[in-house]
């Protein structure tokens, strides 16, 4: 894991975006399958990402409770009776990830977010989460805003309908320059080469 005493410019770092969640809202029954099976491509990336040295950030919505931290949330999100809890089985932040709990759509606003990437070294974003064209999109925006790579592999996001989906990566891809390559053609060796 990246040490943030000792930054490695050109380094990357894989943001996991929102998949610590209940999906206990309108549409979330419908986005269910599609994040859990964007929760199973994000494992093999995060597992990946263990193997290289690259560190892994949950940026992660705290759903309105201000006093929440990342065990609060975690805890709630795996309740039996959640839908959201096979996310949680397959994607339970380790002690070693960094947790960002943001308070709107994107990673970047009101969170530490911007103090923490230059601190790892960071100038390269791996984006997976959901909702692809809400939270992902934003965040990409404003990342791409900063100057920072993109790779947002088409398969570890999820959005509650796929048009919406293609819709968004559409838009990272020709707006924002973001990679968009499924994360079974483009491996994460292949992306930290592109360095």
């Amino acid at each position: 894991m990246a040490d943030a005493k000792t930054p490695s410019p050109g380094a990357s770092a894989l943001l996991i975006i929102d998949m610590i969640n209940d999906l206990a809202f309108d549409g979330g029954e419908d986005l269910a399958p599609a994040a859990i099976a964007a929760a199973e491509r994000i494992r093999g990336l995060r597992d990946a990402a263990e193997v290289a040295g690259v560190p892994v950030i949950y940026v992660n919505d705290n759903f309105g409770h201000w006093l929440s931290d990342r065990n609060a949330i975690v805890d709630h999100c795996r309740a039996a009776a959640c839908r959201g809890k096979p996310l949680i089985d397959l994607l339970r932040p380790r002690d070693d990830d960094y947790f960002v709990v943001k308070p709107q759509f994107s990673g970047f606003y009101a969170t530490n977010l911007p103090v923490l990437l230059p601190q790892l070294g960071v100038s390269r974003l791996i984006l997976t989460g959901i909702a692809a064209d809400i939270c992902v999109l934003f965040t990409a925006a404003d990342a791409h805003m900063r100057d920072y790579d993109l790779w947002v592999p088409e398969d570890t996001v999820a959005s509650e309908q796929s048009a919406h989906q293609q819709w968004a990566l559409e838009l990272m891809r020709h707006s924002m320059c973001a990679e968009t390559a499924a994360s079974d053609a483009l491996s994460l060796a292949a992306w930290l080469d592109r360095a």
